[in-house]
């Protein structure tokens, strides 16, 4: 994998990320309503539909499918919209023409970056983080209630959450610090590899006359 900028979505991104018509201030109304309101919407539904649903529907399968689908419409509208809107902020991945994945992690830099609307960056980051944590609680509730059924539905909450979490916060934090993409990539090729290696290592072999390897 590696890493590499390219406009979003390809030839159909009309407005190329970072040039953004911005006329925010501070103590001014929130610049994207709808969007805010978008953002927490459908976690927020999730959670409470995921608390409740036992009082509305019986089946199991129903409730299932209501809290995945509310789940992965999170997901991509967070990944999609409205880390791009409220914070400056995507991460996302595309295949080269040789097989290759590539993973990217941009944020809006300088006085881009100083435009984006205070308040609508606390309620993205606080719904960013606090989500997941909620999940997390929910795990260890159905995980020691024994609600194995649940945990499953609570694992997939965790993954689509903890995913959005890892990819702005990676943005973030590799526009603070410098990072680029490419050095967090071989970073987690090198974890990979030797979590591989350490998987197909076979077990020494007892036979004496063969000399002892310490590796």
């Amino acid at each position: 994998m590696a890493s590499a900028s390219v406009p979003l979505l390809m030839d159909d991104d009309t407005v190329a990320f970072g040039e953004e018509e911005d006329d925010t201030r501070e103590g001014s109304k929130l610049k994207h309503p709808f969007v805010t309101a978008f953002h927490l919407l459908f976690r927020v539904a999730a959670i409470v539909t995921y608390m409740f649903c036992g009082w509305f529907a019986k089946s199991f399968i129903a409730s299932f499918v209501a809290v995945v689908l509310l789940l992965s419409m999170d997901f991509w509208t967070v990944k999609n919209i409205t880390g791009r809107l409220m914070v400056g902020l995507r991460w996302w991945n595309y295949v080269d023409d040789e097989g290759k994945s590539h993973w990217v992690f941009e944020s809006k830099k300088g006085i881009q970056q100083n435009r984006i609307h205070p308040s609508e960056a606390r309620i993205f980051w606080l719904a960013l983080i606090l989500c997941p944590l909620l999940w997390s609680v929910f795990f260890f509730v159905a995980l020691f209630g024994l609600k194995f059924k649940w945990l499953l539905l609570v694992c997939i909450a965790i993954t689509l959450n903890g995913a959005n979490l890892y990819g702005y916060v990676k943005c973030k934090m590799g526009n603070d610090k410098n990072i680029t993409s490419a050095t967090g990539d071989f970073f987690r090729r090198q974890v990979i590899q030797n979590v591989a290696s350490m998987m197909a290592r076979s077990p020494p072999t007892t036979n004496p006359n063969q000399p002892t390897n310490i590796i």
